[in-house]
């Protein structure tokens, strides 16, 4: 089931930002900002801290794209709350500051198409959402496979692009290069035709 095209199903669940558990996390209190929400298998693991450390490392510019950067899995508020106690050289994830949900009872892993039912942990998975909530965005690894910040930022890059210019983002676009309008005239200018 994609969700591209479609709001982002709501959620309200625990969540843990700097050490202090929220009891009320609602992904449709930001509305009005861009939203990457990403899952994770489990805390404590592997490749998972190397991405949560991944993203704060750019979270400032994410931040200067009005986006917000939400993770989830399905440990409970109380394991995210002692990985963040954990120091980065002992495989923890000190010093992250953006949200970290608990998806405990797996709902909103099942809503977002991205639960291994057998495992009962989610894939990677990840999506861009607007401002509106709608989701334009969708990449799932699996568990092996960590994912690319940068990529994430140059998709907020793309779609705001495109929001702004009315314009589309052809493969390997960045910020500041040629795009295209979407007829036969762009495509044949994009190509210098």
């Amino acid at each position: 089931m994609s969700l591209i095209g479609k709001k982002a199903p709501d959620f309200n669940a625990k969540a843990v930002i700097k050490g202090e558990i929220i009891d009320n996390f609602k992904l449709s209190d930001h509305q009005g900002k861009y939203v990457v929400l990403f899952f994770y298998p489990l805390d404590f693991t592997f490749v998972c801290p190397t991405e949560l450390h991944a993203f704060q490392e750019k979270l400032g510019e994410f931040e200067q794209r009005n986006t917000q950067v939400i993770a989830v899995s399905t440990d409970s508020h109380f394991s995210h709350a002692a990985w963040l106690n954990t120091p980065k050289n002992q495989g923890g994830i000190e010093g992250v500051s953006y949200p970290i949900v608990s998806d405990f009872n797996k709902t909103i892993s099942r809503d977002f198409d991205v639960l291994l039912e057998e495992d009962g942990v989610a894939l990677r998975g990840l999506f861009l959402m607007d401002k509106e909530g709608v989701v334009h965005h969708a990449v799932l690894n699996n568990l092996p496979l960590g994912r690319s910040v940068d990529e994430a930022l140059r998709m907020v890059d793309a779609l705001q692009h495109h929001e702004k210019h009315g314009e589309v983002c052809p493969a390997n676009w960045h910020s500041g290069e040629k795009s295209m309008t979407a007829d036969q005239n762009g495509l044949k200018s994009y190509f210098g035709g």
